[in-house]
């Protein structure tokens, strides 16, 4: 991965600013984007100090324009894309019937159009450097969460908007790389929405008992080496997509019963 151009979404905490300081030890060329312009400064200057080579653009992925800037600065700072990692998501929790349709519109402006308007201003220069594009799905992606349906429809979306993409470049050279975590320590619980929009700032889960950001970084960087279609971390992860293959009525009963033990959760 040495002197790869990689860009990375959603890179100012959890996952994405691991994936960071991940690919800058290995001596690629990172540029970060993320809403968090304090943040983004924070890590590129941090990264900057231990010699690697990064830059960033302050970017809300839910804008077409800011895409196709964060795109750009790579190309104009270091003259193509290797790798475009989408890793931008929020989520949600709340039962469908008592959340606002803005709520949903929001998840899939960020979680999906996020990820389509980088593929389609990176794509070019991907095909050009035969490069990878990875989506950071979840386990929401594999199986539906119950009050967390923006965030599965979003996330259902992206795998299959990029598997459509990885089937169009079969002959192109374009790997195409969609990562599903289970749960990990980062702070999308804490600003996940609820039904009205507003961030929950707690998260509801035990966060010591889930696989760190780090750990999930390094799993996606060699899954790139490795051109991987798909992978998916966690225990508790490839249990999911392995019982909804053969029972996925049981695992409803599972998944449902697992989540409504969460506190102050909206199921019953």
């Amino acid at each position: 991965m040495k002197d790869n151009v990689v860009v990375i979404t959603g890179a100012s905490s959890g996952i994405g600013k691991a994936l960071a300081y991940t690919y800058a030890a290995k001596g690629s060329k990172v540029v970060i984007g993320a809403r968090n312009h304090s943040k983004l400064l924070e890590i590129v200057e941090d990264l900057k100090l231990k010699g690697h080579e990064v830059t960033f653009v302050q970017t809300d992925v839910s804008k077409e324009s800011d895409c196709n800037n964060l795109i750009q600065t790579a190309i104009n700072q270091y003259g193509g894309v290797d790798i475009l990692i989408n890793n931008a998501g929020i989520s949600m929790r709340a039962l469908f019937e008592d959340t606002d349709l803005e709520v949903i519109r929001k998840l899939m402006d960020v979680n999906f159009w996020g990820t389509v308007y980088c593929t389609k201003y990176a794509l070019p220069h991907l095909i050009q450097s035969k490069g990878s594009i990875v989506g950071v799905s979840s386990v929401a992606g594999i199986k539906g969460l119950p009050a967390r349906s923006g965030y599965s429809a979003s996330k259902f979306a992206m795998v299959g908007f990029l598997e459509s993409v990885r089937i169009e470049n079969l002959k192109n050279g374009l790997h195409v790389l969609t990562a599903f975590p289970g749960f990990t320590t980062s702070n999308i619980r804490n600003t996940a929405l609820d039904a009205k929009g507003s961030e929950q700032s707690e998260s509801p889960r035990d966060e010591q008992k889930m696989m760190s950001a780090d750990a999930v970084s390094h799993h996606i960087y060699h899954a790139v080496r490795k051109r991987k279609n798909t992978i998916t971390l966690t225990s508790q992860g490839k249990m999911t997509a392995l019982v909804n293959k053969f029972f996925p009525s049981w695992l409803d009963r599972i998944v449902f019963n697992i989540l409504a033990k969460e506190p102050d959760s909206p199921l019953k």
